[in-house]
């Protein structure tokens, strides 16, 4: 049950935010027609890949961060045992963010971008997000300041969305240079999905099994703390996997490639905390579905991000595999486990509670889970065959790209279809949480 008024401020953003995941998956379904299917000039005239490209990643980049900032609201009150400080300015900072969103996406129709992947936004509009960044860190931290209680968790969060607000000024400037652009750019790609963003999914993931399962908050916290450490200490030096390519000094094979393959620690830590939970909780689990999404998240967390990405990012296999679908293939696999599985998290917590629901049917939500999970597991597949077979006719027998590709068209069909299954799992789990339905406890579901 909602506990504080204030927490209801985080509806709109989750609300938003499921909406702007539909049109995302919708979006990325046009991206694989575009790869399977030779379209006409004509319809590639009126929306074209370049167009779609961007505002499928920007997109994801939108509601995630909708779900974090909701989440961080929707948590901090119970955590800190007070209200928010102001939901006037999470009011305004939804606001700004949501009119950056919009008028960047029609912008896109126009060809208005920076032309950075996944940071086209063009500069006027970076300077409203950081602004909406900055007033969300600011309610956070004074949140936690006026706060009687203090805890690790708190700490933690604020030095997250911190780190998440801070990184982003780097992707803004442009750089005359190249390399440096790059150099920068993946401090903000990079250092947000494997430091920020690890962080702040770390503490609200904790904040949630406490919850659910009742265990102590110093047995969290102890695996809190080690999992945040790894992570920072993993992902910040790990970035150098990426300098490969950017005519930075040899040494960075030998750092990059290294603290790349311990990216899994923290990680393998998390599923291994996870099932400690499982035997240390003292709580019945009311709502099922929330655990399944907690497993379900760390275990796709350590598939996707961990061991597939450890596979990938391996010096003597990014040369060859580096910018080819190997690589769309782990991106959606890590971005599904880590953060989509989580928002989702979020949500199943927050939801029943916005409608005072203590128990809920969650038939249709598993059969969303279930449909999501098991089709984006084949999707990646798909995508990791298709960038296999890319890298040895492109990489090792020097074939063209347009050659290449003809070669590659009949996996992408296969990931349509895939994709639309996937869709349909985003549908129901969507449609799931906005009409969730009490029974009672002890009824059959």
């Amino acid at each position: 049950m909602i506990r504080y008024e204030s927490q209801r401020v985080a509806y709109p953003y989750m609300a938003l935010s499921l909406i702007l995941f539909c049109l995302q998956v919708v979006m990325g379904l046009w991206l694989a027609i575009n790869y399977g299917f030779t379209l006409s000039q004509g319809l590639v005239d009126t929306f074209s890949f370049a167009t779609a490209r961007p505002i499928h990643t920007n997109l994801l980049v939108a509601w995630l961060l909708l779900g974090f900032m909701g989440g961080a609201y929707f948590i901090l009150p119970l955590e800190c045992e007070r209200e928010l400080y102001s939901t006037k300015i999470a009011w305004i900072q939804f606001g700004l963010f949501v009119g950056a969103a919009v008028v960047a996406v029609i912008g896109f129709l126009f060809g208005w971008t920076q032309g950075k992947p996944l940071l086209e936004i063009p500069v006027p509009l970076d300077f409203v997000i950081v602004v909406a960044a900055l007033l969300f860190v600011a309610n956070v931290a004074i949140t936690i300041i006026k706060a009687k209680v203090r805890s690790a968790l708190q700490w933690m969060l604020l030095g997250g969305v911190t780190f998440l607000a801070v990184l982003y000024l780097f992707g803004i400037p442009f750089y005359r240079d190249l390399n440096a652009d790059y150099y920068y750019w993946w401090w903000v790609i990079h250092l947000w999905v494997e430091g920020a963003w690890e962080v702040v999914t770390a503490s609200i993931v904790a904040f949630i099994i406490m919850e659910v399962t009742g265990v102590e908050r110093k047995v969290v916290e102890k695996w809190l703390y080690a999992e945040t450490g790894l992570f920072l200490f993993t992902g910040i030096i790990g970035t150098g996997h990426h300098y490969y390519w950017l005519g930075a000094p040899d040494y960075w094979l030998w750092w990059g490639g290294i603290f790349s393959a311990l990216e899994p620690l923290p990680i393998a830590l998390m599923v291994i905390d996870t099932w400690m939970h499982v035997r240390e909780r003292k709580n019945p689990i009311i709502n099922p579905l929330i655990w399944t999404y907690i497993v379900g998240l760390a275990i796709y967390h350590f598939v996707g991000a961990g061991v597939w990405g450890f596979i990938h990012t391996l010096p003597q296999i990014n040369y060859y595999t580096h910018g080819s679908q190997v690589t769309v293939s782990h991106g959606h696999m890590a971005f599904f486990g880590a953060y989509v599985l989580l928002n989702l998290t979020i949500y199943y917590f927050a939801f029943p509670r916005f409608r005072n629901i203590r128990k809920y049917n969650d038939r249709l939500g598993k059969w969303g889970f279930w449909t999501m999970s098991i089709s984006m597991f084949f999707l990646s597949l798909v995508f990791g065959v298709a960038g296999i077979l890319q890298t040895y006719l492109e990489r090792l027998l020097d074939i063209g790209y347009s050659t290449a590709h003809l070669n590659m068209m009949f996996w992408f069909r296969i990931a349509l279809g895939i994709g639309i299954v996937f869709l349909g799992g985003v549908v129901i789990t969507v449609w799931h949480l906005f009409t969730l339905k009490p029974v009672e406890e002890g009824a059959a579901e």
